[in-house]
């Protein structure tokens, strides 16, 4: 497990493509639990580990992963994911270069549970919820476009569900349209900075996520 940053009150992680960070249907050991046995192994705690967990990634997404160590940071940050008060940064490698350099996106995203898929809409639609997020180009090969993406809001699947409807699909996202899958069943997809004024401290805190190992990443260094 790599640790980005950690204090008494937040410890920030990088997650792999492939893990969880909350416990679910499948049974497979979490980010959560990982790092709650991290914590216990480092300062030898007897008892059990406090672990909030305030945010969440998809399965095959990569990057930062808050946590919080505290009761009283778990119900202060969860305050600020709700507000909008913790700006974080997604690095999406996409097939196609979208039209334009940068822009905003808008649309009504509507959740599909049974398929676990989210499907976007021009116009309101019953049940479903706007989503906006804003992206600019910041690289590019022969093959891949590197854009950068900020949420407006947090709705299910936004950034690869937006994206793909606007002819810029994730690679290696099947589920939104990828024309094949990553070697190692990962999107490229990385949760790539955090910024945010500390719950307890109200210092400003600034985290950024190493790049994935996949050689595909290396043109972006």
């Amino acid at each position: 497990m790599q640790v980005l940053y950690e204090d008494n009150h937040i410890i920030i992680v990088y997650k792999e493509s492939g893990e969880i960070v909350q416990g679910d249907k499948t049974g497979d050991k979490p980010l959560s639990e990982t790092v709650k046995a991290w914590l216990k192994e480092k300062y030898a705690k007897p008892g059990n580990v406090f672990v909030g967990v305030v945010h969440r990634l998809d399965r095959p997404v990569s990057g930062i992963v808050v946590f919080a160590k505290t009761s009283k940071a778990l119900s202060r940050l969860n305050e600020m994911f709700r507000k909008g008060e913790v700006k974080k940064t997604y690095w999406a490698m996409v097939q196609n270069p979208p039209q334009k350099l940068e822009g905003t996106i808008e649309n009504y995203l509507l959740r599909n549970e049974k398929q676990n898929k989210s499907y976007a809409y021009e116009y309101e639609k019953k049940g479903a919820k706007k989503a906006i997020l804003k992206y600019k180009t910041i690289g590019q090969t022969e093959r891949y476009t590197l854009l950068e993406v900020n949420l407006m809001t947090g709705r299910h699947h936004q950034i690869r569900c937006q994206l793909a409807n606007m002819g810029c699909v994730i690679k290696g996202d099947l589920k939104y349209g990828a024309k094949r899958s990553n070697p190692d069943g990962s999107i490229s997809l990385l949760s790539h900075s955090v910024e945010f004024i500390h719950p307890v401290s109200k210092q400003p805190i600034s985290v950024v996520s190493p790049l994935p190992k996949e050689a595909v990443w290396d043109s972006f260094r």
